[in-house]
Parts: structure tokens; sequence; C-alpha cells
């Protein structure tokens, strides 16, 4: 009986463990437009502007969970890292209410600041390992580019989204989304200034959906 009784109760541990385990997720594949450049390790890219599209080089997309959705309750905290001449990464995507921080890891002074309507400012001329740690809160939903008033060449973007559930792509494009609520969504990805792709979801509890973008 008690060994019996021992079983009963680890199977409901083993059944506890499995449900805390289980999740909602969304993954597949996104097809990125063709380019001649030669891959580069993880989050090495950059932002470039060609035509007056503004994208990512080599290409990468975000995929997100159209909301709007409730705002966080704390202020989420990212960074965007000034390191040999360039925005690490180059592609940052935030939920709204995201403060950004840019600290200077170069050995040189940097100067970041935007024009674009979703977030203008300047943060001025800044040391390496300037403190605090230059910072701008992003509350208003948008593409946000960044530039360098010393170094010409550095571009960066930030992605504002009303949204918790989004991921970057690796350069062969392929995405996991994880811990999403139920429901019927939109599922986007946002390849570049001018293109983001959709497609309706419906997210079941505890499955996987695959989606791909063709």
């Amino acid at each position: 009986m008690r060994f019996r009784h021992f079983l009963r109760i680890a199977g409901v541990i083993l059944a506890l463990a499995g449900a805390a385990r289980a999740e909602s997720v969304i993954e597949g594949h996104v097809v990125l437009p063709k380019t001649r450049t030669t891959p580069v390790v993880n989050k090495r890219y950059e932002i470039v502007t060609k035509g007056g599209v503004v994208a990512p080089s080599p290409p990468v997309a975000v995929v997100y969970l159209e909301g709007p959705f409730p705002k966080p309750t704390t202020t989420p905290v990212a960074q965007m890292v000034q390191k040999d001449l360039l925005f690490t990464p180059a592609l940052l995507p935030v939920q709204t209410g995201t403060k950004v921080e840019f600290p200077n890891m170069d050995d040189t002074y940097h100067n970041i600041f935007s024009y674009s309507p979703a977030k203008r400012f300047d943060l001025g001329r800044y040391r390496p390992d300037e403190k605090p740690v230059p910072s701008q809160v992003f509350d208003v939903p948008g593409m946000v580019t960044l530039r360098c008033d010393i170094h010409e060449h550095m571009r960066g973007l930030i992605l504002v989204l009303e949204t918790p559930y989004f991921v970057t792509t690796d350069t062969d494009g392929r995405f996991r989304l994880t811990g999403l609520p139920p429901g019927r969504f939109k599922l986007k990805a946002w390849l570049s200034s001018k293109t983001t792709l959709e497609l309706p979801v419906e997210v079941k509890v505890d499955a996987t959906l695959q989606v791909n973008f063709p």
C-alpha cells in the first residue's frame, strides 16, 4: 500500500513538472531577401540605407505577435552597445516603455542621436565607460533610426513594439517565439522599413505552431 501511495505521489509530481515545462510556442522560417554579403557571426550585422529603404545587412527579420498587450509593470531595460565603431546589436526590438542604455565600449567618444518621429533625442558626446550609462526610454511605437555624429558610417535601428512577444531571426530566417498567450492574433515579420509580412495565427494552450513566411 505504501509503495502504491508513493507511485501515486510520484506520478502527480511528474505531471505537475510536465505542466510547468509546457508552453505555447510559434516557430518557423522567414524567407529573407537575397544578399551577396558573406554571412557573419551572430548579431554582427549593420543597418544600411539603399533607395530610401532601411534594412539590416545581412538580412534578418523581427518576428512578433501583434499587440497591443498590457504595458509592463516595471521598466524593462535593454542595451545597444557601441563596440568596434558599430552598434551591437544593430537591430534591437523592444517593447514600448523600455529603457535602452548605450554603453560606449570603444576607445573614443561617441554621440548617439535620432531624428525619428517615434523618438527624437541627442545624447551629446560621451567618453568610454561613461557613468551613468547614457540612456533613453522608448515609449512610442515605431522605427527609430540611430546615428553617431562623430562616426558617419554608424547606423542602428530600434524597433519599438506594443508587445512583449518578439524575436530576431538568425541569418537563415529561423525563429522561435515562446511563452505565448492563447488566442487569435496576427503574426508579423518585419524585414525593412518598407516590408512587413503578416499572417493570422491561432495560439493554443501548450502547443507548438509551425509558421513559415513565404
